[in-house]
């Protein structure tokens, strides 16, 4: 039998339906192949029994004849800002260390409830706030992906690096992420896979570990198309305990899949040209219009006039809301408690949050009760609203011409871990085709283009109009089909 971990989700999932192979003989492959992967620090937390429970239970209703369900046999990995009952939890930040769930998030529960098994808890960036997975507490996830002729490590991207890891380096088929300006799609062109943040509402947050509420949103990150639609039917839905779930039901997106898009037409945002740009991106765009174009789209140039003030509204409502969010980890009833000797309740919480939180937190806490502050709210907080309003409004005018918006998914390849760390600008810079459609709420996607010069991945963003996750996935499945993008990294690990 070829190896099963070299299949995504939907040949797992057809697998063992057919009996072809067991679940638990694709538990086990797995299982055996996150241990032996130590050095990507991928995983935080392993948790093969759950994986070979679910198996188990999967085998089980095959053998009875029962009708499986959507995810039987799947084991996929889960990014440690979902809360997992009985599995320690903890954002991948010291002041939640220790912490064990009572209950189980929303998303999680979907997606064991639909059959999936979890092969454990994966390393990001600490409360989901970086774009190289280097503020972890728990030390850097490490890309998987090697440029040619170099053995420096990689980023990953951010903050989901850890499921970016896994995935791309097979050790799960599929994994949860979160994406608040960019979290899914930007680590998924790093490392070459799919990864798809759907309408913000879509998946309900409940459970998950808050970084900023009004934009957190939680996505699947898989090796293609059709596995990010499979693995999104299972984990979205409407959730009555959280008041910004939309209630509407769950669409059969896997069912709609085409890579026709005759008589769709698709948008390119000549503010998106950032001046520069290297010159590899601007080709990879470039060979997507023209994907796009053999797919029977029509193109149209459309403008987004208020995208060049997306980024600085976003780095002062992102962090406006963590410093709200956060303030509940003060050693009081759960993970870290620093009480120095003779110390009273102020002083704990000082020590608490200065040992608990790293230094990436502690910057965007102090920027967010700046902005929050007496006498800098409306000079702050209050415009950057407006601008958010503003580039909604920009999305709106565009969807009066076009169907889907095609762009760029980062200014770059994978850079080096601790080439970017000395300086906040030029880390925030990786988001600047990210964050737009985060603070309007859309759906967007990447998937894997093509390589650069040194042999790494790039990515092609797709945007769509509010609740058309199907239109974005079409267009998604449309460039797969075309780029051909087959490339994986050499294992070094």
């Amino acid at each position: 039998m070829a190896d099963v971990t070299d299949l995504g989700i939907a040949g797992i999932r057809d697998g063992v339906r057919s009996g072809a192979f067991s679940a638990v003989e694709v538990a086990d492959a797995f299982v055996v192949k996150v241990a032996k992967a130590k050095p990507l620090n991928a995983f935080l937390v392993e948790t093969p029994e759950h994986a070979l429970a679910a198996a188990r239970a999967a085998d089980a209703a095959r053998a009875a004849g029962e009708t499986l369900k959507p995810l039987a046999g799947v084991p996929i990995g889960m990014k440690d800002l979902f809360c997992t009952k009985g599995v320690a939890t903890t954002a991948a930040s010291h002041i939640l260390e220790g912490f064990v769930p009572t209950y189980e998030s929303t998303v999680s529960q979907n997606l064991w409830d639909a059959g999936a098994g979890m092969l454990g808890k994966l390393n990001m960036d600490q409360f989901a706030m970086g774009s190289s997975n280097e503020t972890s507490a728990f030390g850097n996830v490490i890309s998987p992906w090697r440029k040619l002729g170099s053995n420096a490590p990689l980023a990953p991207g951010g903050s989901s690096g850890g499921s970016s890891s896994a995935v791309a380096a097979g050790l799960c088929p599929g994994a949860t992420g979160t994406d608040t300006g960019g979290s899914i799609r930007q680590p998924a062109a790093f490392v070459g896979i799919s990864g798809i943040k759907p309408t913000y509402g879509r998946c309900s947050r409940w459970g998950t570990i808050a970084f900023a509420s009004s934009l957190d949103q939680a996505g699947p990150m898989a090796r293609d198309v059709r596995d990010c639609a499979i693995m999104l039917e299972a984990m979205a839905g409407f959730d009555a305990k959280d008041a910004t779930s939309l209630q509407l039901d769950v669409p059969r997106w896997e069912q709609g899949l085409s890579p026709s898009l005759a008589g769709k037409r698709v948008g390119i945002p000549k503010e998106y040209r950032v001046d520069g740009m290297p010159g590899e991106i601007e080709a990879l765009w470039q060979s997507g219009i023209d994907w796009l174009k053999d797919a029977g789209a029509e193109i149209v140039e459309v403008s987004l006039p208020h995208t060049k003030y997306a980024l600085p509204a976003y780095y002062i409502i992102a962090p406006a809301e963590a410093s709200s969010n956060l303030a509940r980890y003060d050693g009081v009833r759960y993970g870290l408690r620093d009480l120095p000797e003779g110390a009273g309740l102020q002083d704990m919480y000082a020590a608490t949050r200065a040992d608990g939180f790293g230094a990436e937190v502690k910057r965007r806490i102090m920027i967010g009760t700046y902005v929050l502050s007496a006498g800098f709210y409306d000079a702050y907080y209050t415009q950057a609203q407006k601008v958010r309003a503003l580039i909604a409004r920009d999305f709106a005018a565009a969807w009066k011409t076009c169907d889907v918006l095609l762009t760029p998914t980062a200014p770059s390849a994978a850079f080096a871990l601790g080439e970017k760390s000395a300086d906040p600008i030029a880390m925030y810079l990786n988001d600047v085709f990210t964050v737009p459609s985060s603070l309007a709420g859309l759906p967007a996607m990447s998937v894997p283009g093509g390589l650069d010069k040194d042999g790494l991945p790039l990515g092609l963003q797709i945007i769509g109009r509010p609740l058309d996750e199907q239109g974005v996935l079409n267009a998604g499945l449309a460039i797969e089909q075309r780029a051909g993008f087959v490339a994986r990294p050499q294992a070094w690990w």
